[in-house]
């Protein structure tokens, strides 16, 4: 298990000078993933075994409306037909990993099936205290005038019910949800985040949206899946764009912070095609392993997102307006960092120098750029020269994304 223990490390709180915290340790987890609780094709032991053998910290697994408790059983056939795969199926695979003995088999109406292991069960299997952490989570799969609204919604006590109001727009079912989340996080007493996944998922939401949602924090950045629209198109922005104009009209206009943005991989299929594990995570400064940990330093801004670049250190100045940052190096693989913002008296109709301006562009291994007094706020895009080993879309490097500072 690698946990990124950095003591030389210094993260952002926001509004506030440079932090040494000697004493945090640094989780990489996925907040999105899918198993055959809801549309993945894997069972989700395998699922988490894949993920804890790769050295992450902590997995989500966020199936749709539902958590990994109480009975399922599914049929062999609809298992089989899933996985969409060539030589071994799912059900060999598991058994060549955990053995005959680790199937529960039942029969109902003739058909042959297995019940699935419950998060419970999956939590005794493997979780270590200290080394691997399995974050109770779920999708939230509404839908807002026939569109697809899904908001992840991590370290939960129970399912969130979704909003379904065809006739409601979907700002309006973005806020119903966040504030269901909210509401079972204040009943459960425990700390509880959400993000809204893949804005261009069906052209679903706008920027406008997330702008404009009061309780929205937190956004995809990156989402591994490749039908997701990550890029966008000729008339509709990317998803990190869709992130700089969402928090130039909360700052500017709306007087709310930005929107924190996450990697995540959106795993669905594990059996051949389109193998989705290891494109997106999120690396967390938190004091210790464990949900209301995660949820604490997360909603304190202590973490970034990933689809392949580490990162060795952030450091945020608010006194100069210096943000430093610096990338492990790996041989052969070199880094340029954008530093990217909005300035006061942007120009919404300018492609280069309006919302999401690059202030700069530094290549190496360390860059640091001050913020200039007329920015709404400052952050940074780190592009390797590495191929991401397993694309979801053409040509795609690795990347970092540093969380918008100097805002206050």
């Amino acid at each position: 298990m690698r946990v990124l223990t950095l003591p030389f490390l210094a993260l952002l709180l926001t509004n506030a000078q440079a932090f040494d915290y000697d004493a945090t340790q640094w989780f990489k987890g996925n907040t999105h993933t899918h198993s055959l609780w809801s549309d993945g094709n894997d069972f989700p032991e395998m699922i988490i075994d894949w993920y804890k053998t790769r050295g992450y910290d902590f997995l989500a697994l966020t199936d749709h409306n539902v958590l990994q408790e109480g009975e399922k059983w599914m049929d062999l056939a609809a298992i089989k037909k899933r996985q969409r795969a060539i030589g071994r199926n799912a059900v060999s695979k598991c058994v060549a990993r955990f053995g005959e003995d680790w199937i529960q088999w039942e029969t109902r109406e003739d058909k042959k099936g297995i019940i699935m292991k419950t998060l419970e069960q999956c939590r005794a299997k493997f979780e270590e205290p200290g080394k691997f952490y399995l974050l109770p989570a779920e999708e939230v799969s509404n839908t807002a005038s026939k569109k697809p609204v899904h908001i992840n919604a991590l370290n939960l006590s129970g399912v969130v019910p979704a909003v379904k109001d065809d006739e409601a727009p979907v700002a309006d079912v973005m806020q119903r949800s966040f504030e269901l989340i909210e509401d079972h996080g204040k009943k459960s007493g425990k700390p509880v985040l959400a993000h809204l996944n893949h804005p261009n998922f069906q052209w679903a939401v706008t920027a406008d949206d997330l702008a404009r949602v009061a309780l929205g924090g937190y956004m995809e950045v990156y989402n591994g899946h490749p039908g997701i629209n990550h890029l966008g198109d000729e008339t509709r922005p990317g998803d990190e764009k869709i992130w700089d104009i969402a928090n130039t009209i909360r700052l500017a206009e709306l007087d709310k912070a930005p929107l924190y943005g996450v990697a995540t991989d959106d795993s669905h299929t594990y059996h051949g095609g389109d193998v989705s594990p290891g494109r997106g995570w999120v690396v967390v400064g938190a004091e210790e392993l464990g949900g209301d940990a995660i949820v604490h330093a997360m909603k304190a801004g202590k973490f970034y997102a990933s689809s392949g670049v580490e990162l060795e250190s952030i450091a945020f100045d608010n006194e100069n307006g210096k943000l430093k940052i610096r990338m492990r190096k790996v041989e052969g693989v070199t880094y340029r960092t954008e530093f990217i913002g909005t300035r006061k008296g942007y120009d919404a109709t300018a492609e280069e120098t309006g919302i999401g301006e690059v202030f700069a562009s530094i290549e190496g291994n360390t860059a640091a750029f001050t913020i200039p007094t007329d920015a709404l706020y400052l952050r940074a895009t780190i592009h390797s020269s590495r191929r991401h080993p397993n694309p979801s879309y053409p040509d795609q490097k690795e990347q970092a994304w540093v969380q918008p500072v100097g805002w206050k």
